[in-house]
This record gives structure tokens, C-alpha cells and sequence, in this order.
């Protein structure tokens, strides 16, 4: 038989840049993340996962972000715009004292605040030309959604940081002569606003270029609800179920079930599908086009929604009162692929999942998920065990939401650590390893692993509880955690599973690999 190798098999690790060393209390785009692509490199991993980029609003979170189109200010590189000229030394002592182990959101916000818009303040006298032109550039280029963000954004400050929905009811509802002079009385802030996003911008694309060139795509996230008290929302107010001042009619949020006897209301607003349709998607395409110049692949977050999703009326305090209504489902999907070509979206379709959202993913060929940890407790039907996957699937050990593996198993009860000894053979100890050579082994394409269960951390490295209202995203791993033996042991896993191939015998990422060979 010919030896035919196929470039279908990966493996990588989940680390969002919030995580990352940094020198002002969070990770950034600047060296911390290049150091962690070279281990990935080392490790003989080509997938760097991360979760929603977006500039964070209250709760921390990356899933509540003030816009679906824009990039989080706080990822951005301080040290740069020191060698850029446009900040000094003195600018960044306030980093002095920091906590290196997690991120102190406030005071950080305060810090790089501070610093952004000295930044901005100093670029009349210290940009260079070529930084001003590649500036006008991108607010020009960007602008279909630049321009309301950046207002938006001004408006929240000028507000007090209110709901969009509390500002004067000129504003809140976009009259154009509001617009107008709100735009003008705040050209300074709208200002500093586009500038900050060019800087996400500029270091974000370097980076990807850098991780790129080194071989390793990027998988993003992306939710597929938007947060009310979001400039998309505001913006486009006829493209969500909202009555006449702007608050929500219906919201987002899942039945109850075997977790929860009340379900879980969510809040956000939902689409006017009907309407978006009429529009040829027109919003979702556009949205879905930023993602991708971003990243390489998208994990579309709650994917059955876009075959049926639970609305529950406004003002509901559980989300027991809820129905199921029909998604875009198939048409959706045939106007982005029309639109994008090539559907390069990983589904979300973990939980319980029907037969039609599965008949979906399955009609466009997206992978799927599976997570070892969700295996463990019930028989051996459960999809989530690795004798039930197929291969086109994203299988991970845990998720950001999950407690880490370690914490997991600590946790368990005895019968589902029982069934964990008896699955895998093994003691129970090194239990993180056990689970990542069990994914790392499978048929599943893709393999993806918390940084957290590669470094064998416990509860205390959870990066994210659901329901827990603050002390979530917070966790940072250590300098000098990634160590040479962790790549070393990495990479004979990969390279074990056939997920990678040692320099010189490496294939082409674009197309499958056939070696000539001779009959005997």
C-alpha cells in the first residue's frame, strides 16, 4: 500500500493571552505570547486556541463584550508604544506591584487607561508619519463599524458607563441630529477610541503572522449571541427582538435540565432572523469576515441555536417559561458559504444535542466536540468517551469552563474515579497525563488541552466557575512554567499519534502529502 500521510491531525493547547506573563498585569500581545508559540513549536503543536477577544465589560468576561467587531484594549503591548516613542518609562510605573499570579482588573484598567491615553495625547508630536498614514488607513478601512463602536464607547464614559438604554432617549435611540452632536462634542474621546482599536489591531496581526510562520493556526471563539449593552445592539437595533426604548422582548438562555432544574437564562437579546435573512445576513457576514481576517479557524459558540434556540419572555427570572423556536438553520450556512467560500468553524455542540442540530453540522461537514472529562459517571453510550468519537471532531480533556482535569478528578465522585482507573488502566495518579495521552491517542482530528492540565494544576488554576459572579479570568501562568521536559514530552505524544512530524518530513498544511513509493 502507498504511504499516505494526511495533514487532518492536530493537536495544540488552549492559553486565552489574558493568561499569559506579562509586564503590566495581564498578558498582552507582546513577547509573553511569542515565548508561548515557540513552546508549541518545541511541543510539536500547530493549534493555539483562544477565547473571545473582545473588550471586556462588566464581570470580566469574554463573552460579554462591549462589540462583536472589536479588540480588548488591555491586550495591548504598553512596551511597544515605548519603543514606538508614543510612551516613557515614567508612563508605566503605576505596573509596579502588580500581582504576577492573576489579573487585578481594576487596578489594571486604571493602569493601562492611564497609559493608552497618554499614548494618544502624545501622537500629534511623537507618531511618525507612517504610523498616522497606517492609522487613516485602518479607520477608513474599518470604519462600517468602527465609527459606531468608537461613539458608542465614548457615550458609555460620558454616561457614567450606564446601559445604552439609561442614556437620553436622543441618544439611546440614535436620532441622527443626536448622533451628529454627540459625535462632534466627543471627538477627542471617539478618537482616542479608533486609535486604541488600530493598536489592538496592528500587534494582534503581528502576532498571528508570528505564529503562523511558525507553523501553528489559531483557533477563535466566537458566541453566537451578542450582550445587550453592546454597541452592535445599539447600533443596529432593528436586527434584535426589542421594543420601542430598546430593552429586550425576548432573551436567550436553555431549558432547564439534568444540571439545573430552572435552566439558565442567559439575558441576551435574540435576532430578528427573519429580518437578517431578508438583509442576506448581511451583519452575520460581515462579522464573521473580522473574525477571520483575525484568526484561522472560529469555534461558533452554542451551535444549536442556529437550528433551534430557547427564547424565554423578558422579565423572566428563571428560564423555565421558555420555547423552542426554528434557527436560520441550512440557509444561513449556504449564504455564508456562498459568501466565504470554504466554512472554516468548528460547531459547539456539546450538551444535549437533537438529531436536527446534528444533521446540520454533519450537512456542512464542520467538526464537532467532545470532552473526555464529560465521559466519566454514566455507561458506556456516553458520546463523550473516546471508543464513541469519530474523526471529525475537536476533542478536548476540559474547556474553559470545566475545572481543570486534576481539580475534576479530586472532585469526582468514587464511581465516575472508578470508571477512570478502569477506562484507562492506570492508578489514577497523573490522571491529567492519562486523560491527554487518551484525546492525544484518539481518532478525533483535532486534539486541544488547557494549558492548566498540561502544567498538572488543580481547582485553584480554574479560569472560569458559570454562575460565579466576580473572581472569574483572572488566572496567569508563571515564567518559567513552560519547561523544556513538558515540550519534550509533548511533542513524543504528538508525534506518537501521528498529530505531528519531526523537521524535514513535515507536510504541506494546505494539501495531503502522498510519497512515491515502488512496487516490490
Amino acid at each position: 500500500m502507498p504511504d499516505e500521510r494526511t495533514s487532518d491531525r492536530k493537536c495544540g493547547i488552549l492559553c486565552h493571552p489574558t493568561s499569559i506573563p506579562g509586564a503590566h498585569g495581564i498578558g498582552d500581545l507582546g513577547e509573553g505570547p511569542r515565548r508561548f508559540i515557540d513552546f508549541l513549536v518545541d511541543a510539536g503543536q500547530t493549534l493555539w486556541q483562544v477565547l473571545p477577544l473582545g473588550p471586556t465589560g462588566y464581570g470580566d468576561s469574554p463573552y460579554q463584550p462591549f462589540s462583536a467587531f472589536a479588540g480588548n484594549p488591555l491586550l495591548i503591548d504598553l512596551t511597544e508604544l515605548v519603543r514606538e516613542g508614543l510612551l516613557v518609562g515614567a508612563d508605566l510605573s503605576e505596573a509596579e506591584g502588580l500581582p504576577a499570579d492573576r489579573v487585578d482588573y481594576g487596578r489594571v484598567i486604571d493602569l493601562k487607561g492611564s497609559a493608552l491615553r497618554a499614548a494618544h495625547a502624545n501622537l500629534p508630536a511623537r507618531g511618525s508619519a507612517a504610523l498616522r498614514r497606517e492609522l487613516d488607513a485602518y479607520v477608513a478601512r474599518e470604519a462600517h463599524w468602527l465609527d459606531d463602536y468608537a461613539l458608542f464607547m465614548a457615550l458609555k464614559e460620558r454616561f457614567g458607563w450606564k446601559p445604552w438604554v439609561e442614556w437620553p432617549s436622543d441618544i439611546a435611540l440614535r436620532r441622527a441630529d443626536a448622533v451628529e452632536r454627540w459625535r462632534l462634542e466627543l471627538a477627542d474621546s471617539v478618537g482616542y477610541h479608533r486609535f486604541i482599536q488600530f493598536l489592538f489591531a496592528r500587534q494582534w496581526a503581528r502576532l498571528r503572522a508570528y505564529a503562523n510562520a511558525a507553523g501553528v493556526a489559531i483557533i477563535g471563539d466566537m458566541p453566537i449571541f451578542v450582550g445587550h449593552d453592546s454597541a452592535d445592539v445599539w447600533a443596529h437595533r432593528d436586527l434584535f427582538r426589542l421594543d420601542e426604548r430598546g430593552y429586550p422582548t425576548v432573551v436567550a438562555g436553555v431549558p432547564p435540565d439534568y444540571f439545573s432544574a430552572t435552566g439558565q437564562l442567559w439575558g441576551n437579546p435574540l435576532y430578528r432572523w427573519g429580518l437578517m435573512r431578508e438583509r442576506g445576513y448581511d451583519w452575520w457576514l460581515a462579522r464573521l469576515r473580522n473574525a477571520l481576517a483575525a484568526v484561522d479557524m472560529v469555534r461558533l459558540d452554542h451551535f444549536r441555536g442556529f437550528s433551534g434556540y430557547w427564547e424565554v419572555p423578558a422579565g423572566e427570572e428563571t428560564a423555565v417559561n421558555g420555547r423552542w423556536v426554528r434557527g436560520p438553520g441550512a440557509h444561513f450556512f449556504e449564504a455564508v458559504r456562498r459568501a466565504l467560500g470554504a466554512l472554516p468553524i468548528i460547531a459547539e455542540d456539546l450538551g444535549l444535542i437533537s438529531v436536527d442540530v446534528d444533521e446540520l453540522r454533519r450537512a456542512f461537514g464542520l467538526p464537532g466536540m467532545r470532552v473526555i472529562q464529560f465521559g466519566f459517571g454514566a455507561d458506556a453510550s456516553n458520546l463523550n468517551l473516546p471508543h464513541n468519537w469519530e474523526r471529525n471532531l475537536l476533542a478536548y480533556t476540559g474547556t474553559h469552563d470545566n475545572d481543570t482535569t486534576l481539580g475534576w478528578y479530586r472532585a469526582a465522585d468514587e464511581k465516575a474515579r472508578h470508571q477512570v482507573r478502569v477506562y484507562t488502566g492506570t492508578d489514577g495518579s497523573d490522571v491529567h497525563w492519562t486523560l491527554i495521552r487518551l484525546t492525544m491517542n484518539s481518532v478525533a482530528d483535532m486534539a486541544v488541552f488547557p494549558l492548566q492540565d498540561i502544567l498538572g494544576l488543580g481547582s485553584e488554576a480554574r479560569l472560569n466557575t458559570p454562575g460565579l459572579p466576580h473572581g472569574n479570568w483572572t488566572w496567569r501562568y508563571q515564567r518559567g512554567a513552560l519547561r523544556p521536559e513538558l515540550a519534550a514530552a509533548l511533542r513524543a505524544m504528538a508525534e506518537a499519534s501521528g498529530r505531528w512530524l519531526p523537521p524535514g518530513e513535515q507536510w504541506d498544511a494546505a494539501t495531503p502529502l502522498v510519497l512515491e513509493y515502488e512496487e516490490p
